[in-house]
């Protein structure tokens, strides 16, 4: 019989609070090992407090946690070498080259990676010996990717990893993380692009004034939130009396919410959709896009967000 492996992390009851504002109130939550994780919620939601917690730069009031087995503040010594921390921005040397950099963190590390392989799995072969301050910001998040994974960690914490950067390095590093994580190596993220999200993690936590206001894989969490409306792309200017006739609908169901994007707030059944594909082939438009009864992970975000109190 198998036993099941310890989570990377472990949260339990975790509060923090500064002053009279309460940052973090009382949330419970578990990473698996390999996991890509993300960490989500407006401003001042406490998911930096929650990760600075994490990384043992700040202790709790109340509550345990546990990374990797060790409580990140009383074994600090022991468990920072395992650990590897990418900032939004700062952390880097503006008068050092990407290689000076990358040779100095390997000197942190009892078996770093090597900087030349580092160098090319990030793109930065290129921008080796430019002075980070001349870096474009998607370079120095490309840089700041790399000092993180300098030390083979067994887990990363990434805040904002793609910011700046053009859809290509975006894509490669999304790539470069799902590698990482099928080698063992958990990943917990902050980002405020729901896209990546929903493509990059195997989980999401959504956090609202302290608290965990949901988790769950991204498609768990989009199913949970149904909706009655069908949302699709053609040409603009339809009529939208005729359009809700169509759909069996009054017209203040119908909206044309961008000029050929056009909303119905009725349930998608398969004869409304029939039918819009009919009236669509009568006129010879194309039907450019679809959604039906489902909302995308920015949807859910928002909608859970503006329900929880601040």
């Amino acid at each position: 019989m198998s036993v099941a492996s310890p989570p990377a992390i472990r949260v339990v009851g975790l509060r923090k609070s500064y002053g009279s504002l309460v940052a973090v109130n009382g949330i419970d939550f578990e990473v698996a090992v390999g996991e890509v994780f993300g960490l989500l919620g407006p401003n001042g939601a406490g998911k930096t407090t929650t990760v600075e917690i994490l990384e043992g730069y700040r202790r709790p009031d109340v509550g345990t946690v546990s990374v990797l087995g060790c409580d990140p503040i009383r074994d600090a010594v022991r468990l920072r070498p395992r650990m590897g921390v990418m900032l939004q921005e700062g952390g880097l040397y503006p008068g050092l080259t990407p290689r000076e950099v990358l040779d100095l963190f390997s000197n942190y590390y009892e078996d770093p990676e090597d900087p030349d392989d580092l160098l090319t799995v990030v793109g930065l072969e290129s921008s080796q010996q430019t002075p980070v301050r001349r870096l474009s910001g998607g370079s120095r998040q490309k840089l700041s990717l790399a000092a993180a994974l300098m030390g083979k960690p067994e887990i990363l914490f990434l805040d904002e990893p793609t910011g700046g950067m053009d859809p290509h390095a975006r894509a490669t590093t999304w790539e470069l993380l799902r590698e990482r994580s099928a080698r063992g190596t958990t990943v917990v993220l902050t980002t405020h692009a729901m896209d990546e999200a929903e493509q990059l993690c195997d989980r999401v936590a959504i956090m609202a004034g302290g608290r965990l206001a949901a988790i769950g894989t991204p498609h768990e969490l989009t199913q949970q939130v149904d909706v009655a409306e069908l949302w699709f792309a053609t040409a603009p200017g339809l009529d939208s009396s005729t359009l809700a006739r169509v759909m069996e609908t009054s017209p203040d169901a119908v909206s044309e919410e961008r000029p050929g994007e056009y909303l119905v707030r009725v349930p998608a059944t398969p004869a409304r959709i029939a039918a819009l594909a009919n009236f669509l082939a009568e006129r010879d438009l194309t039907l450019r896009a679809l959604h039906a009864g489902r909302r995308s992970l920015e949807d859910v975000f928002l909608q859970i967000t503006a329900e929880e109190p601040a």
